[in-house]
């Protein structure tokens, strides 16, 4: 047997790459990739692209996973640069590592040594920066909601199949180990015949105010940003962490924290397949006096709010949505941003609730009861401690090694079926009209204007391409 063609079988066997199953010549790497990517004694190199709020916590949960896990944050990325020397001195602190800076994702993409990206953009760039980072031979991990729009979950899932990297979504109650427990003791019968789930969101939410269109700071790359999005003027109010409330980059809260629950609802019932009907409705409330900053009683993402101050804000900060499946079953969702009451016996702003022929299960944060028909107390529920948080990136981190998209405990396919439903929801609130969904085509019944709102235009050169 020829010596180097062994040595380079057994090479592409062991190594990180290797295990996902792309040979060199599909992804570009030459021998002398391969021998860099080798001398790490399989380290797992990440880059994290984003580096705002949630960005720091992706920074945080790598760094923690660095000796258990054998992982290296090498690289950060974010188009604002003023973010990026925090970024390096988190990671520094954390791991003892510098990582490189950069605000362009073309030289992350780029970098060889690179293995695994955690993509944590806006909403709006999830899907490009997906597919493009499977292109160049990434495994992926990105943030909930996996898409910005439902083809671009499709193009997502094509892309984690011709490629054959790992694709996980954020949906971080997937790797919880009281959540896996509650979701066995359902699928077990628990509480008999579940039929119905009621995904929660009371997140209160003051006015984040208007301001007038402006020039963006120097530091940030204000085009590269909007990639996708239509080109317009920049606006504070449009940038930074606010882009959540505008249709062009966000999702609204039930695609914010959305995303989380719906999943669990979904997983609860055992639905792996979309609704055949979805009826949302709702809108923009209690933001009515005028533009005069009365002080807010929150800070949320850094950004300052005011209280009942008029707001450019599109998305609702009050919306219901109801799906039905082809059995009849339903999921709920309650999204709340104004004062309310909260529900289920310990009062949840942020959780699920599920009904069975026999009882009903509650779920908040890491912890679960369930309650024997018309019993007030729970006769059975959660009794280990949370877990540390770090259990999904983990999880990830051991499908990498594994080669095996069965290893992950939300792969992408997961996580376009539950962001669908998000966007499912927005789609019915936008027309202000029930729609017939057909799951198979992944389009509405005969309703081109609301097939039309299953994309977007994208805005050239950053468009989502129709073969990945």
């Amino acid at each position: 047997m020829n010596t180097n063609n062994h040595n380079r079988r057994e090479f592409i066997k062991t190594s990180v790459i290797g295990t996902a199953g792309i040979t060199m010549g599909a992804v570009g790497f030459s021998a002398k990739s391969y021998a860099s990517i080798l001398g790490a004694n399989d380290r797992i190199h990440v880059a994290v692209i984003g580096a705002r709020n949630q960005g720091t916590v992706h920074l945080k949960s790598w760094c923690t996973l660095k000796q258990s896990h054998n992982v290296e944050v090498r690289a950060v990325c974010d188009t604002d640069e003023a973010l990026l020397a925090p970024a390096v001195k988190l990671v520094e602190e954390k791991s003892g590592v510098k990582p490189a800076a950069n605000w362009d994702l073309h030289a992350i993409l780029d970098d060889k040594e690179i293995h695994a990206v955690s993509i944590v953009t806006p909403n709006h760039w999830h899907a490009l920066a997906a597919v493009k980072a499977s292109q160049a031979g990434k495994h992926v991990y990105v943030e909930k909601p996996a898409s910005h729009n439902i083809w671009e979950g499709r193009k997502m899932v094509e892309a984690w199949r011709k490629y054959g990297r790992r694709m996980q979504v954020g949906l971080n109650n997937r790797s919880d180990t009281n959540v896996r427990e509650a979701m066995a003791f359902l699928h077990e019968g628990g509480i008999g015949d579940v039929y119905m789930a009621r995904a929660l969101c009371f997140k209160a939410r003051d006015s984040y105010g208007m301001a007038p269109d402006g020039t963006p700071p120097a530091t940030f790359h204000y085009d590269r940003w909007l990639g996708p999005a239509p080109l317009r003027p920049y606006n504070e109010k449009r940038s930074h962490y606010n882009w959540h409330w505008y249709w062009d980059t966000g999702n609204g809260d039930t695609g914010n924290t959305g995303p989380h629950q719906l999943d669990l609802a979904r997983w609860g019932m055992q639905k792996n397949e979309h609704p055949v009907a979805v009826y949302s409705t709702g809108g923009i409330f209690g933001f009515t006096q005028d533009e005069g900053k009365t002080p807010g009683t929150m800070v949320y993402g850094g950004v300052e709010t005011y209280g009942h101050d008029k707001t450019t804000q599109e998305t609702p900060n009050t919306q219901t949505a109801a799906y039905t499946y082809a059995d009849g079953k339903i999921i709920e969702m309650e999204t709340r941003g104004r004062y309310t009451n909260h529900e289920g016996s310990a009062g949840h702003e942020v959780g699920n609730l599920f009904y069975g022929t026999e009882g009903w299960l509650e779920i908040g944060g890491s912890t679960w009861k369930a309650f024997r028909r018309r019993e007030k107390e729970p006769f059975a529920q959660s009794k280990k401690n949370p877990s540390d948080g770090a259990g999904h990136w983990a999880n990830f981190l051991e499908a990498v090694r594994s080669g095996k998209d069965e290893d992950m405990h939300s792969d992408i396919h997961e996580g376009h079926l539950s962001t669908s439903l998000c966007h499912l929801a927005n789609i019915s609130y936008r027309l202000g009209r029930s729609l017939k969904f057909i799951g198979a085509q992944e389009s509405f019944a005969d309703d081109p204007e609301a097939d039309a709102m299953l994309t977007r235009v994208y805005r050239k050169p950053y468009v989502v391409p129709e073969v990945v």
